[in-house]
């Protein structure tokens, strides 16, 4: 039993709007209950407490905290050019695996998403 392409976008944003919505009913009652809003102060205040650590924390070991970020940046670029190669290999009709270290097979998963044009 094939189904339609338009079929299944259609149900899919009909779920997404019941999600919406329910969401929205969720919200509008934690927003009217007092012990909530009273913890949601705590917890702001508790976040900003813990930002002030983390920034003291960091700038004394800033040289540390710039290698990192060095390092993110480089592993984001290596993951792009990883996925690269795997959809080129793919594309020629080769095998898509790697192995690793310890002999452990990793195979690609490749995935289709749809955005507004």
């Amino acid at each position: 039993m094939a189904q339609a392409l338009p079929d299944v976008f259609k149900r899919i944003q009909d779920k997404k709007k019941q999600q919406r919505e329910l969401k929205t009913i969720y919200r509008d009652a934690l927003s009217v209950n007092g012990d909530y809003q009273q913890t949601l102060e705590e917890l702001n205040a508790l976040k900003l407490k813990k930002k002030k650590i983390e920034a003291t924390v960091a700038s004394d070991f800033k040289e540390e905290f710039d290698k990192l970020e060095g390092l993110k940046l480089n592993i984001a670029g290596d993951n792009q050019l990883l996925s690269d190669l795997a959809i080129s290999q793919l594309a020629k009709g080769e095998a898509v695996k790697i192995v690793d270290e310890n002999k452990v097979e990793y195979e690609p998963i490749f995935s289709c998403r749809f955005k507004k044009a």
